[in-house]
């Protein structure tokens, strides 16, 4: 009788644990997009707005001419930033180096303004995986802020 009890209480607790844990794959997701949409604030370059200053959801993360200028000549200044939503064009090793080190493939930092990021390895990759599911659709979006 102990014995059965003790094996039905293991499943149930396998069943519970099973059902309340993330997935890894999902848990990664998530800390990325929120280390994309709280940390790195990468929309405020990457995303196009609207006349009045507001996010356009449906082209989160695709690109934008920058809505900002130096107030003296930087050498390099990108007036426009990149897709970011799928990483198109990047390998994943390099977008993860990228966000370690600040760093592209080619071993030169991004243009200015993009920021030299310093993440460690786990959230670069959660940011890497994050960026790949939206696809080079963008569909999975963000909060848009």
């Amino acid at each position: 009788m102990k014995a059965g009890l003790g094996i039905c209480l293991l499943m149930l607790a396998v069943i519970v644990v099973g059902r309340t844990s993330p997935a890894p794959q999902s848990a990664k997701v998530e800390r990325g997009r929120y280390l994309v949409d709280q940390v790195a604030l990468c929309g405020d370059c990457h995303t196009p707005r609207t006349e009045k200053g507001e996010p356009i959801k449906e082209k989160y993360l695709k690109g934008s001419p920058l809505f900002f200028k130096p107030t003296v000549p930087i050498p390099g200044w990108a007036d426009k930033s990149p897709n970011i939503a799928g990483l198109p064009g990047w390998e994943e090793h390099d977008a993860i180096k990228f966000f370690m080190t600040g760093l592209a493939y080619n071993d030169l930092p991004g243009r200015p303004p993009m920021p030299q990021y310093r993440f460690n390895q786990e959230d670069a990759t959660a940011i890497v995986t994050y960026l790949r599911s939206l696809g080079a659709e963008g569909k999975a979006g963000g909060d848009g802020k």
